[in-house]
């Protein structure tokens, strides 16, 4: 059975140009690595359970520090995606302005080094960004690439 996770991806337009707001993963192991592994800022939940607007609500706030902008009524519906075969996305996106900025993310835990045993504490996410739709296309997870082609243009 597929995992579930609902997330919010900001936009907005500047001089006819798509900007978009994601996430980069902390912890060592994501330090330098950029390319396809960029995220919608997102997180996993129950749908039995919990709403996926109020889950992607929930995560924005965890992962970025920052209130969801925009009411959660209004978000606009992304649909859902496979990012890959034990992971379901459903997204939602919303009008938002410049001024909107990552502060600080929630922590996890994670054996660093892989098989030494030892756990650290890291930041789930350790920056969100404004950059331009192209440029996030070639960053972001391969899955949820498909949520660019469904934003709104204006």
């Amino acid at each position: 059975m597929p995992k579930h996770s609902a997330g919010l991806l900001p936009y907005r337009v500047d001089n006819d140009q798509l900007w978009v707001f994601i996430a980069h993963p902390g912890g060592p192991f994501w330090a330098r690595k950029d390319e396809g592994v960029w995220s919608i800022i997102k997180g996993e939940y129950d749908p039995a359970c919990e709403d996926a607007r109020a889950a992607a609500g929930r995560e924005f706030t965890e992962e970025t520090g920052a209130p969801a902008p925009g009411n959660p009524q209004a978000w606009i519906d992304l649909g859902k995606v496979r990012q890959n075969p034990s992971k379901i996305v459903h997204a939602y996106a919303v009008h938002a302005p410049a001024t909107l900025m990552f502060v600080a993310s929630n922590t996890c835990q994670t054996e660093h080094p892989r098989g030494s045993g030892r756990i650290i504490t890291v930041p789930e996410v350790d920056r969100a960004e404004w950059m331009p739709c192209e440029q996030a296309r070639a960053r972001l997870l391969a899955g949820q690439r498909e949520f660019l082609d469904r934003l709104p243009r204006t």
